[in-house]
């Protein structure tokens, strides 16, 4: 346990409860978001020796196969897939880069009010056809350099220099939500994921449930065959159920191999070493109206915030055009050595310079109204998002009432199933009932398992994705479902088996 409890101190984001819209939603604990401003180092999340041919080669700094012990199985939960995805998914890894070559841009735009150097050297031969007609002789000069060296600083540019900074600082934000946009929707597809293979690993176990029930309906029909109660064609019945009930858990065991390799895929470690899940399929409720979900998407979501920053953006580019015409204030020297040989002789000169730029009327004119054109678009598109977001957040919230309403539904029809099935295998054994009816029951209390199980992914799925669309982790209520209903457990269903042989 302290191997696993070291494993996951490699944390790529720090997640801090925070207590936002507090005074707007008083009912419910919000719970984690991303503190937008603190990044780690990008060779912190990168791969230790990049490779897509060997997997020896693919350990991932931080992550589970990096530590764990061969033959040695972790336990996992969901915090522990979150924090894999975290440090390890390459479409995280390439927005973080995107930032760090921004923060570059930012520094390049400021380079502008920095002094630049440059260094010459060289040899020039020169023969002076003009003169040289003139005076009926050849004139031919060598001009030596051993070293110019040029200094110049730009002194002020009225105000052009730092509307780029400020458009390269805006498009840095803009880079930094759009990472955590992207980590809002791979948490969303990890939590998905998860769901989905603790779907998968409970059909499994429903399956591998009826295959022991259909066992004893087997056995229970050779008794009665080999005692001559039954006729053989119970028995038949009962193998053709078992043979079914067998090939319906080789398709479950498949399924739950998929949802593994899906969920390895998300976090970005597809060599991942076999685990197993410390979680089961459970309702967690939320107490969230849907004001409550906009108004936290409204803090929470990257991308409200980033249609803000694209219409700033584009505000400033209309300032920045308008400034084409401003001149450019400049103070410049420069020293040289050489002459007719390399150290003959030396020569300076030094100056200001208040150079104005090549104005176009009408090209200027056209792009200030193109710049303005685009501002008023990215105004559009703003709004455009914004209602886009809030149709989001209204089918995730309708979506999660209609999968909430269907739990009790589907676990009613759970007991009703089994309370049938336990009457029809009651009815058989003491020879009232037939195998027929025996089956059916058995059918139907096999779907409306997995019918409970459905609708229990489907609820955590639609929540995983109304979190997503609010852009905030919502922390769950105090709820417990009815404790009657109860799904087979994959390895009491083992220790069943083997008490049974």
């Amino acid at each position: 346990m302290k191997k696993l409890a070291a494993l996951f101190l490699l944390t790529v984001f720090s997640i801090a409860q925070t207590p936002v819209l507090a005074n707007v939603i008083p009912k419910i604990e919000l719970g984690n978001i991303l503190i937008e401003d603190e990044y780690p180092e990008s060779e912190l999340v990168e791969p230790l020796i990049p490779s897509y041919e060997s997997q020896d080669t693919l350990r991932i700094e931080g992550a589970v196969e990096a530590t764990s012990e061969p033959g040695e199985v972790p336990d996992l939960g969901l915090e522990d897939c979150l924090r894999i995805a975290l440090g390890n998914n390459p479409r995280i890894q390439s927005a973080m880069q995107d930032i760090l070559a921004s923060d570059a841009r930012v520094r390049q735009a400021w380079s502008n009010y920095f002094p630049s150097l440059s260094w010459q050297t060289g040899y020039t031969r020169i023969k002076q056809l003009q003169l040289s007609d003139a005076i009926g002789r050849n004139l031919i000069f060598n001009y030596w350099v051993l070293g110019q060296i040029t200094a110049s600083q730009m002194l002020y540019d009225f105000g052009v220099t730092q509307n780029q900074v400020t458009i390269q600082k805006i498009d840095n934000k803009i880079y930094k939500m759009n990472l955590s946009e992207i980590i809002n929707d791979v948490v969303y597809q990890v939590k998905d994921a998860y769901y989905q293979l603790l779907y998968a690993q409970e059909n499994r176990n429903v399956a591998l449930d009826m295959v022991d029930k259909y066992t004893l309906f087997y056995n229970q029909a050779k008794s009665y065959y080999e005692s001559g109660i039954s006729p053989k064609v119970d028995v038949t019945i009962a193998e053709v159920n078992l043979s079914n009930s067998k090939l319906t858990l080789i398709q479950a065991e498949n399924a739950v191999d998929v949802a593994v390799a899906k969920l390895n895929n998300i976090m970005g470690v597809p060599y991942f070493d076999k685990y197993s899940l410390s979680d089961r399929l459970t309702y967690n409720a939320v107490d969230l109206t849907l004001e409550q979900a906009e108004c936290v998407a409204k803090e929470s979501r990257p991308e409200y915030k980033m249609a803000d920053l694209r219409v700033e953006s584009a505000l400033q580019n209309v300032k920045l055009v308008k400034k084409s015409w401003a001149p450019q204030l400049t103070v410049e020297g420069q020293f040289q050595v050489g002459g007719k040989t390399l150290v003959n002789n030396y020569g300076y000169n030094w100056g200001g310079y208040l150079t104005f730029p090549t104005i176009n009327g009408m090209l200027l004119k056209n792009q200030i109204k193109e710049a303005k054109a685009l501002h008023s678009k990215q105004i559009s598109e703003a709004l455009n998002t914004k209602n886009n977001i809030y149709l989001e957040i209204q089918q995730a919230y309708y979506n999660l009432n209609e999968r909430k309403n269907q739990i009790p539904v589907a676990t009613l029809g759970v007991k009703q199933a089994k309370e049938n099935y336990e009457l029809s295998f009651g009815r058989y054994k003491v020879g009232v009932g037939s195998p027929t009816e025996l089956k059916d029951a058995q059918v139907a209390y096999q779907n409306a398992m997995l019918s409970y199980l459905n609708s229990l992914y489907q609820y955590n799925s639609a929540l995983a994705y109304l979190e997503k669309s609010v852009g905030k982790n919502l922390k769950p209520c105090e709820v417990q479902l009815d404790k009657e209903v109860t799904i087979p457990d994959g390895k009491k269903n083992k220790e069943n088996k083997a008490k049974n042989k």
